[in-house]
């Protein structure tokens, strides 16, 4: 086969089935609220995950990965409804038995004009994953068209030897921790490991906050409401100018890293000197920080829903490059400190006094923002054939400076990185030996 960019070119992606998973036994009736930690996301759009496994019966492996579904939304149940808003304007999560449920799609990979199904090593072999987007669902679907979309999606593409999962999430009904606490539950069910739920999801927001906030949102008219993808025709649906195209790509990080802050400021610093600012020019630095333990009364991890907050670290440019790394690293560690039960509680109250819904790129100018993390375990999800070759995100909530955390593919402590920048900041982070840890 040719190199990754050709086969990029050439990869072609046909759907070949469609259908929904409900929880196999019946449930009735079944609500929660969203609370304070939930709303701002539902500008947000979808969140999307991909996993890809290693097997020689794609067919087999298809049926189990959707009866195990099916056992574990029993638990899960959230995930097979529906958004919903009360009178007030109040935003639910309603289920019944009647819905849909989850929707999950069957596709094949093909690479070639030959039409010969791709394999997971060619998959993987694709540094730049700018192609995801017709491994994963609801590209570009905000997280309010929950209101008459499934909460989940999932699409199995077959490879030649293996499967690609590939999940889409509405990010305004659960953050990372829930989703890979979903994504385990489920991969331990289908491996056979266990039949039931072994840490049932906490699903009472109540518990962490309990006002009722009251928005009047609609879908803006320029949003997608029909079909999964961004308008191709060099604008953005609401006549607004594209932003110039990102690039990706995955770095596996095999060397060690001492510590979240440590990694956190080589990114940061690298990727402000890709950029070329001025010295004056102001950096910031986002964090997605899990608050479960930082509020009052602390919430378990089992905790079902967004319990995240993002929290910022400002400075300028010169002043970070110009500083020793433990410069940067001491701002975002006293950031990361200063977020107690205090300082959440006043956030929250803030803003349910003036709701502001954020949009995906709202992390601030020139920034640098860390989502997932690398306290996920995300190669323990065993569906009963091994450990994922590869786990990646999807092009949803992308944007120039767009960072996610891994745990490293190869163990221990390593760590994989994966970055979306803007191309030419790309092409000089590439050429970063510092940056790389390379020797010079």
């Amino acid at each position: 086969m040719a190199d990754g960019v050709e086969k990029k070119q050439r990869l072609k992606v046909k759907e070949t089935n469609k259908a929904y998973v409900r929880p196999r036994k019946k449930l009735g009736i079944r609500e929660c609220r969203l609370v304070t930690f939930d709303l701002p996301y539902l500008a947000f759009y979808y969140n999307q995950k991909l996993m890809i496994y290693r097997g020689d019966e794609y067919e087999k492996m298809a049926v189990k990965l959707k009866e195990s579904l099916s056992l574990v939304l029993e638990e899960f149940y959230p995930l097979a409804g529906k958004l919903a808003k009360d009178d007030d304007g109040v935003f639910k999560v309603e289920y019944d038995d009647g819905m849909d449920g989850v929707e999950v799609a069957e596709a094949v990979a093909a690479a070639g004009d030959d039409g010969e199904t791709m394999s997971v090593d060619d998959l993987i072999a694709m540094e730049d994953m700018s192609f995801s987007s017709s491994l994963v669902p609801f590209n570009g679907v905000l997280n309010l068209e929950g209101l008459h979309r499934p909460l989940l999606g999932v699409q199995l593409t077959k490879l030649r030897d293996g499967v690609v999962i590939g999940c889409g999430f509405n990010h305004a009904v659960l953050d990372g921790t829930s989703t890979w606490h979903f994504m385990s539950s489920w991969a331990k069910i289908c491996s056979g490991a266990t039949t039931t739920v072994s840490v049932p999801p906490l699903h009472d927001r109540t518990k962490v906050r309990n006002t009722r906030v009251k928005l009047n949102l609609a879908l803006p008219s320029h949003a997608p409401s029909k079909g999964d993808h961004h308008p191709s025709n060099g604008s953005t649906a609401n006549g607004t100018p594209e932003p110039p195209p990102l690039r990706e790509k995955i770095s596996d990080g095999s060397k060690p890293f001492s510590t979240f802050q440590s990694l956190s400021v080589h990114i940061w610093r690298a990727v402000t000197t890709a950029r070329q600012l001025n010295p004056e020019d102001h950096t910031v630095f986002t964090i997605f920080a899990d608050c479960r333990k930082r509020v009052d009364p602390p919430m378990p991890e089992s905790y079902f829903g967004n319990l995240i907050h993002a929290i910022f670290t400002v400075t300028a440019a010169g002043l970070l490059l110009a500083n020793p790394p433990e410069f940067g690293a001491g701002m975002i560690q006293k950031t990361i400190e200063a977020h107690d039960a205090k300082a959440i509680e006043r956030r929250n109250e803030d803003w349910e006094g003036n709701p502001i819904i954020f949009q995906y790129k709202d992390a601030g100018v020139n920034c640098v923002a860390v989502g997932s993390s690398p306290r996920f375990k995300v190669y323990d999800a065993d569906f009963g054939w091994g450990a994922p070759r590869s786990v990646r995100s999807g092009s949803n909530n992308k944007f120039d400076g767009m960072v996610y955390l891994y745990p490293g593919k190869s163990g221990g402590r390593s760590i994989d990185v994966e970055i979306s920048l803007e191309g030419k900041a790309m092409e000089y982070l590439e050429k970063d030996k510092e940056f790389l840890m390379e020797e010079p």
